[in-house]
């Protein structure tokens, strides 16, 4: 097995211009860093908190809705796309995850047990938000989950399947706490 040699991602700096949308409204607060930004649509009056990173991808999108809010230090991935609607809350130091490494294979005699998940092939699977959820502080968006409309993800979830719309959840994995 051959490392591949590590390379730069940039350094995140950009441009309101470079950005594939970010109207005049938009409030994005000193020490954000989007990656990418060609891939970045922002929408009026969203607000990105400051030392938010939004990393676009090379192929995929990052969208955010008009109206949402962006917390500080949020970290999201959006090699596998990012779908935020309307009037969205994220709360500071929310981490969404479009990607993952395939795991080991369950049979130990398989010649690629051994591999390092590092070097393993990335999944990519999109994660999206629908108008006027909310996403508590601290919480993990797993790839390919979609939040209902009106959901609360409680702080500090791990969220790892879908959540329906009008639905509180808690926990690591978070689970249903009670419809509304």
């Amino acid at each position: 097995m051959s490392r591949r040699t590590p390379r730069t991602h940039g350094s995140g700096e950009f441009r309101r211009s470079a950005l594939g949308s970010c109207p005049e409204s938009v409030v994005l607060e000193p020490g954000v860093l989007i990656f990418h930004p060609e891939n970045v649509y922002l929408g009026a009056d969203v607000y990105v908190g400051h030392a938010a990173i939004l990393k676009g991808y090379f192929c995929n999108q990052l969208r955010v809705g008009a109206g949402s809010w962006i917390g500080q230090r949020v970290f999201m991935h959006a090699a596998g796309g990012i779908e935020i609607g309307e009037d969205v809350g994220i709360g500071p130091g929310v981490m969404i995850l479009t990607s993952a490494h395939e795991l080991p294979p369950e049979h130990a005699a398989d010649p690629l047990a051994d591999m390092p998940l590092l070097h393993r092939t990335l999944r990519f699977a999109p994660v999206r938000l629908d108008r006027g959820c909310d996403i508590g502080v601290g919480a993990i968006l797993l790839p390919g989950i979609t939040i209902g409309a009106g959901a609360q993800v409680g702080a500090g979830a791990v969220v790892t399947k879908d959540v329906p719309p009008r639905t509180i959840v808690v926990g690591n994995p978070a689970r249903v706490l009670r419809a509304y």
